[in-house]
């Protein structure tokens, strides 16, 4: 980039940063991080792990362009069950990259300044120990903050995050020694929100979506009833703060009726 574009691309970034301060923000915001693989291969990496590094250190930068517009919740869609199908060793590099970076989330600085209060939510148990492990290291290490909520969201499927939560909310039925008339009428749409895993947390009110994909593909079905949309065809690791600072702006210029 020359010097001129990159002043120009500067210019543009601070007067985003003005129009999107003036307004509300999002109090949580959802990403599906699309495009590792399309963007490695542009760029001659073909190992997945590395692949998938540059996509794990972007999180850094979403973490600063969130606590600066003092955003309160941030999910990232790093792993889907689906993503066990590709080939292994593709599967081992995307879990090596998310075992080492959630590794330095529990060490990080900037985490513990920030008091962010890092989870993991999906089917962790599908996930291999050494990754358990290190999820549980983060989450112990942060469990007590209260300043900003990252979720990671990974062996995540949506539709297996409702039934999950209905699972959930018919055993604790159950266990009350309650019969299947009272069961039935447990299952309520407030009782299975307290049973999902983002349970506490409010629901995404941006969803943002990179790689030019248009589509949920599963993400937070539940959660994302009233999410307002952003998708770019920008790679995920391409993704800079200009792109953002636009999803928060289009975001904002939305009108939010909720069926009124």
């Amino acid at each position: 980039m020359s010097p001129a574009l990159r002043l120009l691309y500067r210019l543009y970034e601070a007067r985003l940063r003005r129009q999107v301060a003036a307004k509300p923000m999002p109090r949580h915001v959802g990403i599906i991080l699309d495009g590792n693989r399309r963007h490695g291969r542009a760029h001659g990496i073909t190992e997945p792990q590395a692949m998938y590094r540059l996509g794990a250190e972007k999180l850094d930068e979403i973490l600063d362009w969130c606590a600066e517009l003092s955003i309160p919740t941030v999910t990232l869609w790093v792993f889907s069950p689906d993503n066990f199908h590709r080939p292994l060793p593709e599967v081992s590099g995307i879990l090596a990259a998310v075992e080492a970076k959630l590794a330095t989330l529990a060490h990080d600085p900037l985490i513990h300044s920030r008091r962010v209060r890092v989870k993991a939510i999906g089917r962790l148990p599908l996930l291999p120990e050494s990754l358990l492990a290190t999820i549980t290291e983060a989450e112990r290490a942060t469990a007590a903050y209260d300043g900003m909520d990252l979720n990671i969201a990974v062996a995540y499927g949506g539709r297996q995050e409702i039934a999950d939560a209905v699972q959930h909310l018919l055993r604790d039925t159950a266990a009350r020694g309650e019969g299947l008339a009272d069961a039935i009428a447990a299952i309520t749409p407030d009782a299975i929100g307290r049973h999902l895993y983002t349970a506490g947390l409010p629901d995404p009110d941006l969803i943002i979506r990179t790689s030019g994909e248009i589509r949920l593909s599963g993400f937070l079905l539940w959660q994302s009833v009233h999410s307002e949309y952003y998708f770019t065809d920008v790679l995920w690791p391409a993704f800079r703060k200009l792109d953002f600072l636009r999803a928060i702006r289009t975001f904002q210029e939305r009108q939010r009726r909720f069926g009124a």
